[in-house]
């Protein structure tokens, strides 16, 4: 039977969209040859763990799950009472776009959501949002959750991690990173891994917006916090029984650099992109771009027009349009989608 040809082209649609990365697969037929024990209890599984340590530089403990939803809600559980809250931006991914999952798992723990500042929180509003009201009747602040990279493609500074780390450690507040996009802030700070974790207490590390097929890390930074967790993993069905097909191909990633050289591409695709779009009249650039994403207000009919020539593309927070560059957006793809803009303002005769 012949396979059907994937003639779909890159879109700027989502990460998601995009295929395996060539190290991702490898790793995943390697790990394909003969049998292998089960449920984490494989080499490939192990030595995934031991390069994620080695990357940060510090002992931590690792676990593989399905999907980000999971990895955050799991992680999220894991820090929480019931009664606790976690103090989160308006536009959090745990917000706006879980389903309630991070509630769901820890059996009611409030999300308390607290103004954004291009896509971040600042220590000042996270104090204020402890100290606003302290009696029993209310859910206790015990989490703060960041998103690194945002929802709105900028990317914390390793001083401003360590401004909410400090303001998180006094008020005896535990800190999760949500890192969908780790890769790509990491590649647009061009800072060591271990900085940008220094003081967190759990990450969840994206690898399938970065080229892996399905798959994330959390990675626990303080050991305690990790007790039992592999239970939750069961209880949840986020324990895979064949788990060495979704550590290998974090092995594949992290053992040559690709996690970073694809965030790299990415990035810089997505920066060339934003700079052409904002020298087109009547476009406008809403957020910096930081790492893999451009959000661009556009024309209703300019939108129409790149839709009526198959783009695919989101329209987002803020009321702008959000394109996202992947692991295998090339400059090609760029220049094509702007030539189509350019065509699309020149049929609207803006």
């Amino acid at each position: 039977m012949n396979k059907p040809a994937n003639t779909e082209k890159r879109q700027f649609a989502s990460d998601n969209n995009s295929g395996i990365c060539p190290e991702a697969w490898a790793a995943m037929e390697g790990a394909n040859a003969g049998h292998s024990p089960s449920y984490g209890e494989d080499v490939w599984t192990q030595r995934a763990s031991e390069a994620l340590r080695k990357l940060f530089g510090v002992e931590c403990e690792v676990f593989f799950v399905f999907n980000g939803t999971a990895a955050n809600s799991l992680a999220l559980a894991s820090l929480c009472q019931s009664f606790h809250s976690i103090i989160c931006s308006e536009t959090a991914h745990i917000e706006t776009d879980e389903c309630g999952a991070p509630e769901f798992f820890s059996n009611g723990t409030k999300l308390l959501t607290i103004p954004q500042h291009s896509g971040k929180i600042s220590p000042a509003d996270i104090e204020r949002t402890v100290l606003r009201r302290g009696d029993i009747h209310y859910p206790k602040p015990r989490v703060v959750s960041i998103s690194q990279a945002t929802e709105l493609g900028t990317v914390y500074s390793i001083d401003e991690i360590r401004a909410v780390v400090e303001m998180a450690r006094t008020h005896n507040l535990h800190v999760h990173m949500d890192g969908a996009r780790f890769a790509n802030a990491a590649a647009s700070l061009g800072a060591a891994p271990g900085d940008l974790v220094r003081g967190v207490d759990v990450l969840c590390f994206g690898g399938s917006k970065n080229g892996i097929a399905v798959g994330e890390a959390v990675v626990f930074f303080n050991p305690d916090l990790a007790r039992e967790f592999d239970y939750r993993c069961k209880q949840s069905g986020q324990l895979a029984s064949k788990m060495r097909f979704l550590a290998a191909p974090w092995l594949g990633m992290l053992e040559d650099g690709a996690w970073l050289r694809h965030a790299v591409n990415a990035n810089a695709r997505a920066k060339s992109l934003a700079a052409a779009l904002g020298e087109i009249p009547g476009l406008e650039i809403l957020h910096p771009c930081q790492a893999n994403s451009v959000f661009v207000k556009m024309p209703p009919d300019i939108a129409q027009g790149l839709r009526g020539r198959g783009w695919r593309f989101y329209d987002f927070i803020g009321g702008g349009s959000r394109l996202m560059c992947s692991w295998d957006t090339t400059k090609e793809d760029v220049a094509d989608f702007v030539t189509d803009v350019l065509e699309s303002v020149k049929q609207a005769g803006v």
